[in-house]
């Protein structure tokens, strides 16, 4: 029997506020435990993903790792399906910020400023606590398949104060220029993989990826823009009683990431994008238990023939937005 991924996660959204909070933490644990103990195909991926991170472990350190790593991908998921039930003063307590101050004086100013992120720590928490703290969120999501699955999804973004874009839809990248030359807004976009076309080679831990060229055409395009780090932490003591969780999670903000002008603009892009992954390297090697990176970035790792075929447009592309089923580590 099939599971419809898109009723579950509809069943999850609408129920888990009922589930006590220990209960339902612990079965997200179990999960991740399970998942990381089968040792799939999502899991050895995730490994080497964070090998390329810390090179330094040893076998055992990176399982231990990529333990850690599992169950917070878990707890992404437990705390999205909360997400909705949660108040404002929940959220609020649930979240720290460092390094803000320049992205509220952009806004102040009246830009829109874009955050380049990855898939780290709870971005869909962030996104709640951003448009109340920050200023409203437009950001571009990928289609999911099942289309049951993708509408599951924006009725819950949506639910929670973020605006979404489909990728692939027309004029996308227009609405995102448009958006970013104006004021009022907030864009963060998920790049740390695009694996299509237009993705941008980099360097990343002193290997070659492929990202996402949005953040840095944007920047090109005139929006101010910084690389952002979203990693747990504990709670404790007060926070911990009005956050009702023992996790929060921190906004870590570079500096503003600097195009440089002088720079033919056809490479101006090229060189915004390893700047911006330059600077979100610094707190992934600190906090690499919070990447959620179970699928190919690394271009070591990709089928040579495919990708080929993509970047010459005779294949599918693949998105930097895929956000996979718990434990399925997506489509390799």
């Amino acid at each position: 029997m099939k599971l419809d991924t898109g009723k579950a996660f509809a069943f999850a959204w609408r129920n888990a506020y009922r589930v006590p909070e220990p209960l339902l933490r612990g079965v997200f644990r179990l999960v991740a435990d399970v998942t990381w103990a089968r040792h799939g195909s999502g899991v050895r991926r995730l490994e080497k993903n964070l090998g390329r991170v810390r090179p330094e472990l040893d076998e055992r350190a990176l399982r231990a790792l990529s333990r850690a790593a599992m169950r917070s991908y878990m707890r992404y998921y437990k705390e999205a399906f909360k997400l909705p039930a949660l108040t404002a003063d929940q959220i609020a307590a649930r979240v720290r910020t460092v390094g803000a101050d320049a992205v509220r004086a952009r806004i102040a100013e009246g830009r829109t400023p874009v955050l380049a992120l990855g898939h780290q720590g709870n971005w869909d928490l962030a996104g709640a606590w951003a448009t109340p703290n920050l200023a409203p969120v437009l950001t571009v999501a990928e289609r999911l398949e099942p289309p049951e699955l993708y509408e599951e999804f924006l009725r819950f973004r949506n639910s929670i104060g973020i605006e979404i874009l489909a990728l692939g839809d027309q004029d996308v990248f227009r609405t995102l220029v448009r958006a970013v030359q104006g004021p009022g807004k907030l864009v963060p976009l998920l790049a740390d993989r695009d694996l299509g076309a237009s993705g941008v080679e980099v360097d990343l831990f002193g290997h070659r990826a492929r990202v996402a060229a949005g953040p840095a055409a944007l920047a090109v395009a005139g929006a101010p823009l910084f690389a952002t780090n979203i990693y747990y932490e504990r709670l404790r003591g007060a926070r911990r009683a009005a956050a009702g969780s023992p996790w929060g999670i921190v906004l870590d903000f570079s500096p503003e990431v600097a195009v440089d002008r002088d720079l033919p603009r056809g490479e101006q892009v090229s060189a915004t994008t390893q700047a911006w992954v330059t600077a979100y390297e610094r707190a992934l090697r600190t906090h690499p238990e919070d990447w959620h990176m179970l699928q190919r970035v690394f271009v070591d790792d990709l089928d040579p023939d495919r990708d080929a075929a993509v970047r010459s447009g005779r294949a599918p592309e693949q998105s930097q937005q895929t956000h996979p089923v718990p434990g399925s580590g997506g489509p390799e």
